[in-house]
């Protein structure tokens, strides 16, 4: 028999449809999207709105996996169908909220946000959602009376609590917020402090020959910027050990050579109580004037200047002042969106005469270099930098560093050396509100946004004072 007289192949038999109740259907959705299997969850959505396209309860599901996967304008527009649709309860209206406040668009925020505390007022996550919106607003007493609405309504809400401590903090009401900054590890999907353990946490009281650990937790400029509260705990318990990264270990090792660092939790033997290194600031008792500041208190590598010295010298053309930047930090930071931007927007700094720009970025956005074309020399330091201590020794020959909220600023103001930090219109807590100055940093000079996300205006009046500085 020809191929063109073969008779067809035996059709597999088909699939039986079973019926699911809808209730059930969506539960098993939920279980997939807050178990992280978007893909799977996509799936079985789509098959509800290829037979319901109108589904106020499928597409907001949609737009929630959309949000899970980092696409706030595709989960805005699928939400918005759905409210069309008649999906106006509480929730979806709250959720369409906090996509709104990441996108920006925080007038249409608000408006959403107290429609759900109306179609629910016993819902604490109303209020909670009310209160991130009016910190981004920098609406700082009224982000404090929402978080205290939730807090009402839902005593154990950590993210609510979480959100009062920063509201506090940056309006340096700091005695209360510290104490609320404590259930900052309490939020769901925080990574924890350290392995579970049945030592309690150190009230500030001498321990005298007892071993108290310190954890050097958070991001690595957390880790700078308290470190220096850790010889006031030695005053009080000498016999101290701090767990820390492999990165951090050598600056913290020249900053505390008479201090154990392990990076190994097996390796922690017993201790009486223990601390993270952000939570000494409680035990300290610290105000705004009241701030431990033996600045500089990090120094770069002695042995590491004079060859980094030389490096630049050869890459550096003479006679330019050299002005390090970063514009991108750690994109898993839960403020990224606001505090990164991309190179383009330093371009007004490229503009200014007499100077060499030093990139000491890291990381993926260094890809952006590529398409520099600013007057000013772009010279790509940051691919060089092995270690933070390379990246020391480099601020050290520095004549400006200029940087977004990142580590680097943290290493430069520890340093004492000339730093511009660019900050969020709504910053984080600790540069305080309305001020160009800080208090951790005496060497550091902050630019603040007007309104959110207005690199446009900010970069030129940082480039408006770097021409000025350099001229002096």
């Amino acid at each position: 028999m020809s191929a063109a007289t073969a008779l067809p192949a035996p059709s597999a038999p088909a699939a039986p449809q079973v019926s699911i109740p809808a209730a059930e259907l969506f539960e098993i959705v939920t279980e997939n999207v807050e178990a992280g299997r978007l893909d799977r969850a996509d799936r079985l959505i789509g098959h509800v709105l290829s037979a319901y396209p109108n589904s106020a309860d499928a597409l907001h599901v949609k737009g929630l996996i959309a949000a899970k996967r980092k696409r706030p304008a595709e989960a805005a527009a699928l939400m918005e169908k759905g409210v069309a649709a008649g999906g106006r309860r509480a929730g979806q209206l709250r959720n369409l909220s906090e996509i709104y406040r990441l996108l920006g668009r925080l007038d249409e925020g608000l408006a959403l946000a107290r429609q759900a505390i109306a179609a629910d007022p016993a819902d604490a996550a109303g209020p909670f959602n009310l209160a991130m919106l009016h910190y981004d607003r920098m609406e700082i007493d009224a982000c404090i009376r929402a978080a205290r609405h939730a807090l009402q309504l839902k005593k154990n809400l950590p993210a609510a609590h979480m959100k009062l401590a920063q509201a506090l903090l940056l309006k340096g009401e700091l005695a209360e917020g510290w104490d609320e900054y404590e259930w900052r590890y309490q939020i769901p999907g925080a990574q924890p402090l350290m392995p579970a353990t049945d030592r309690p946490q150190w009230d500030g009281t001498p321990l005298g020959d007892k071993r108290l650990l310190l954890v050097a937790d958070q991001g690595y400029g957390d880790v700078v910027m308290f470190a220096r509260y850790v010889p006031w705990a030695l005053e009080r318990c000498p016999n101290t050990v701090i767990a820390c990264s492999n990165e951090m270990m050598p600056v913290l090792r020249r900053l505390l050579p008479q201090v154990t660092l392990l990076t190994n939790w097996a390796d922690i033997g017993p201790y009486e109580a223990y601390c993270p290194l952000s939570g000494l600031p409680r035990r300290h008792g610290t105000r705004p004037d009241s701030i431990p500041a033996p600045i500089p208190y990090l120094h770069a590598d002695p042995e590491r200047v004079p060859a980094w010295r030389n490096r630049l010298d050869a890459q550096v053309p003479p006679r330019l002042k050299r002005i390090g930047i970063a514009w991108a930090g750690r994109p898993s930071h839960n403020n990224d969106h606001n505090r990164t931007t991309d190179l383009a927007a330093f371009a007004p700094l490229g503009e200014v005469p007499g100077i060499a720009l030093l990139s000491l970025q890291k990381g993926d956005a260094t890809s952006q270099i590529a398409g520099w074309h600013g007057p000013a020399p772009l010279i790509d330091i940051g691919r060089q930098l092995e270690t933070f201590e390379d990246t020391m020794a480099v601020i050290d020959q520095l004549d400006l560093t200029v940087v977004v909220d990142t580590a680097i600023g943290h290493f430069a103001g520890a340093m004492n050396k000339p730093v511009w930090v660019v900050v969020p219109f709504a910053p984080d807590w600790r540069w305080l509100a309305d001020r160009a100055d800080t208090p951790w940093y005496p060497s550091m000079r902050l630019f603040r946004h007007p309104a959110p996300r207005r690199w446009d205006v900010v970069m030129p009046a940082v480039a408006a004072e770097l021409r000025r500085h350099v001229s002096i």
